[in-house]
């Protein structure tokens, strides 16, 4: 009789618990009203190289996986030697010099038959990054994707349902000066995710600390969520690397896996319940991230859900707010109408602890757009020019949309954390010939300048001076 009192208690607990409330206030229908101030700069483009076919690892049914080739970075080594590093999802590592790429490392055979580039639109061959110290120490570090059941690794941290392996793994170049790669590797470490997006994203060094700063050669990495959706309340979590930014001594064996240490200047080091190699947490998906060379400050180009691409200032300790927040507005996880998730801010929330961002545009959708949808859009992050041979450029953050292909800048100098939001200006892009065009236009298969205009490789960027009546070029690592 106990038994089925207690039974009975229960069930009238749970029939009475109330529904997760709204928050307070009225859903917001258009989060950025202002749009991007079209002005008269603009730069021209042409072509810097092209590289060969390649395919994914199975073949993919996603089509936008089906490209010539799948180049999603260009930077140039930090070794003196003018050579640039382009890697491709699908598994290759080119360096080039003169705008003539060659393979240096293919990265997809070494990991055989565990390599995975069939499935999710960052999977595969993701990035690499060269250690400053590049020129006489050799290392540098790739992250790559693996398919759970094609590996008995275990992972350091898995998601529930874990699908894929995000793997960050240590090379020693023999000769770093040589365009082949010779050497030993060593894995460093190894994420499982239940998704096929929001992995590791970017993985980079600070380029402008010196020998003997606190931040030289440690290896900053940005990780999604695991594209695990709304519900995933990860990103809050200080016990789970997902949805953060870690940094990490990739020299060092402090750490749980005893593969790298944990920078003990890291904000939650000794803090119970945190992982050490937490530098910032409450991120979706955080694509690029970049150092002002003026100023230090570390700029990120944040995806959103379906409303908000963001620029955020990050610093150490910072909390961005996924899924609590997204942009400057409250997410309300538990909306029943998908329309309906984005709300303002409560009066108490400078207490709460939240960054905002710097800069910020929203979607824009169609008519009729049923709030759950693609509507192609997703900032990549860029970076903030400090050269002088472009002097229109000087001091602006110069970024890109990577699906639908527009290029923006702000004034790195309104970037204020707190602040009004930096105006976004749109950047003209013209072809060769002078023609309007976007980024997709110029790396699409016929695209202008094409001599064969059927498949062609697929091309990245550089920048070549504009006709004096329209503006000046990008800086070389603008992103293409």
């Amino acid at each position: 009789m106990k038994k089925l009192v207690l039974a009975v208690a229960v069930l009238i607990l749970s029939a009475a618990s109330p529904v997760a409330a709204a928050p307070p206030g009225t859903p917001v229908a258009d989060p950025v009203r202002t749009e991007p101030v079209t002005m008269g700069l603009g730069v021209v483009l042409t072509q810097y190289a092209q590289f060969p076919q390649s395919q994914p690892d199975p073949a993919p049914t996603d089509p936008r996986l089906m490209r010539t080739a799948r180049i999603n970075t260009i930077m140039e080594m930090p070794d003196g030697s003018g050579r640039r590093a382009v890697p491709d999802l699908n598994g290759k590592l080119y360096l080039v010099r003169d705008g003539v790429p060659s393979v240096f490392l293919d990265v997809a055979a070494q990991f055989q038959p565990q390599f995975f580039s069939g499935r999710g639109l960052g999977q595969g061959f993701g990035y690499v990054t060269f250690h400053p110290g590049f020129r006489t120490n050799g290392l540098f570090y790739t992250v790559h994707s693996e398919e759970s059941a094609q590996t008995t690794a275990r992972p350091d941290w898995q998601q529930s349902g874990t699908f894929l392996h995000n793997v960050v793994t240590e090379w020693r170049a023999t000769n770093p000066a040589a365009n082949t790669f010779a050497g030993t590797r060593r894995e460093v470490l190894r994420l499982g995710f239940g998704g096929q997006i929001h992995g590791i994203q970017e993985i980079n060094f600070n380029p402008f600390a010196k020998s003997g700063d606190p931040d030289y050669g440690l290896l900053y990495l940005a990780v999604g969520d695991g594209g695990l959706g709304v519900g995933n309340t990860e990103p809050q979590n200080l016990s789970l690397p997902y949805g953060k930014l870690l940094r990490l001594d990739p020299r060092g064996t402090d750490a749980a896996n005893h593969k790298y240490g944990i920078p003990p200047q890291n904000p939650f080091v000794g803090r119970a319940g945190a992982l050490g190699e937490v530098y910032a947490y409450g991120f979706r998906d955080p694509h690029r991230f970049s150092w002002d060379k003026a100023t230090g400050r570390m700029y990120l180009g944040h995806i959103g859900e379906k409303t908000i691409e963001a620029v955020y200032e990050v610093r150490a300790g910072d909390n961005l707010g996924w899924s609590n927040r997204e942009g400057t507005w409250v997410f309300d996880r538990a909306a029943t109408n998908p329309c309906d998730r984005l709300y303002p801010l409560p009066a108490n929330d400078a207490q709460l602890g939240y960054t905002y961002p710097v800069a910020m545009y929203d979607h824009n959708p169609p008519p009729g757009w049923n709030c759950t949808d693609d509507v192609g859009v997703a900032i990549a992050g860029g970076f903030v020019y400090r050269g002088t041979a472009l002097p229109a450029l000087q001091g602006k953050y110069v970024f890109g949309d990577l699906v639908d292909g527009r290029l923006y800048y702000t004034e790195a100098s309104a970037m204020v954390r707190g602040g009004p939001l930096a105006t976004i200006h749109r950047l003209h892009v013209f072809d060769a010939a002078g023609t309007s065009v976007r980024m997709r236009d110029l790396s699409a298969p016929g695209a202008p300048g094409d001599p064969d205009r059927v498949e062609p490789a697929r091309r990245s960027c550089s920048p070549s001076p504009a006709p004096p009546a329209r503006a000046h070029a990008a800086p070389t690592n603008t992103p293409c």
